[in-house]
């Protein structure tokens, strides 16, 4: 039924891409491959099988800026153990764009300018997401699931409300760890409502473009990510985490793994921790076929490297994303933060 319905809707490649930016500095500076290894209250996020490995209450907290600082990231996630056997978390993700110029009404009917007629307006993608994870009898075995609701706004002009779910498990045997996390499994319905009336102040801004108004409906595919992780401690105090993760979308993309049935990439990340106190990440993915301006096709791919300071049950990380531009996107500056919160009943 889902399948059908989603059929007879309007299906995108990219579609919520905000929710596939990521959380938490220290995940950003692995280069997101943390599916199998996550554990704290950012699993909410990245899978939230992994709430199974809280011991006490957390609280998450992020900022990150993207394009020259037009655009604001801003994360928040709490989490805590209900028993030995389940956990509980939320968190909220806002994305957004503020005071956008709104130029398209700067010449009047007569054909003069008045600055005066400039307006400005603001876009923001909202996700608020509940997260459940159990423990099964099978040692070592925990899942999870999410629920998401979605609301997107673009000025006066139009909003939107979504609804999805995601799944997770995780699996741990000695010292290695398996992941999976499925995001949107029943696909992610966005409704939107269009103001007509502000959408025809603009509909004529471009000769023979945005005419009509946009379909109404949106339909977000699922996605799915597959993760191994493994630890290695060498004299107590050197610990090093390693995770392979391959991230695959059911559509055809500019993944370098690309066919009409299915498209993926694959991310590794590296995490370097002395005496639980200084880390040192680093990681890579998004690799991507771009076509050049010869024809022929390019790999590109977004490293990334992070440090993360932890005291007394407080982490603090940075990441710096895409080093030396090897990939489309844009470097960007990630800071986080972490707090055990039963520190402060100590």
């Amino acid at each position: 039924m889902c399948s059908a319905f989603a059929k007879a809707q309007t299906s995108r490649a990219y579609s919520n891409e905000f929710l596939n930016i990521g959380v938490d500095a220290a995940a950003l500076g692995m280069g997101n491959a943390v599916v199998a290894g996550t554990g704290n209250a950012n699993s909410g996020y990245w899978n939230p099988a992994g709430l199974m490995k809280l011991e006490q209450k957390e609280l998450s907290l992020m900022h990150a800026s993207y394009f020259a600082d037009i655009a604001q990231y801003n994360y928040g996630s709490f989490a805590m153990p209900i028993d030995d056997r389940s956990a509980f978390g939320f968190s909220i993700i806002r994305f957004s764009v503020d005071d956008i110029l709104n130029t398209t009404q700067l010449i009047d009917d007569q054909g003069n300018i008045n600055y005066d007629r400039i307006s400005t307006f603001s876009t923001a993608d909202w996700a608020f997401t509940a997260s459940y994870a159990r423990e099964s009898k099978l040692d070592g075995f925990s899942y999870g699931a999410n629920v998401k609701v979605i609301r997107r706004v673009i000025g006066d002009f139009a909003s939107s409300f979504g609804f999805g779910f995601d799944v997770g498990i995780q699996l741990k045997r000695g010292g290695w760890q398996l992941g999976l996390m499925a995001r949107d499994i029943t696909t992610t319905y966005n409704t939107w409502s269009i103001d007509e009336e502000e959408y025809a102040t603009i509909s004529g801004a471009v000769a023979n473009q945005n005419q009509d108004l946009p379909e109404t409906t949106e339909i977000t595919l699922p996605k799915l990510q597959l993760g191994v992780a493994r630890e290695f401690i060498f004299h107590y105090d050197h610990v090093l985490k390693a995770e392979v993760d391959l991230n695959m979308r059911f559509i055809q993309t500019n993944d370098i793994i690309s066919s009409s049935a299915v498209s993926a990439t694959p991310a590794i990340g590296l995490e370097y921790g002395y005496t639980n106190l200084v880390f040192v990440r680093a990681g890579v993915g998004n690799f991507q076929n771009e076509l050049q301006l010869d024809g022929n096709d390019n790999v590109t791919f977004q490293p990334n490297i992070g440090i993360g300071f932890k005291y007394k049950g407080i982490a603090i990380d940075y990441a710096l994303t895409d080093i030396g531009d090897s990939s489309a996107a844009l470097y960007s500056n990630i800071f986080s933060l972490n707090i055990d919160l039963s520190v402060f009943s100590r």
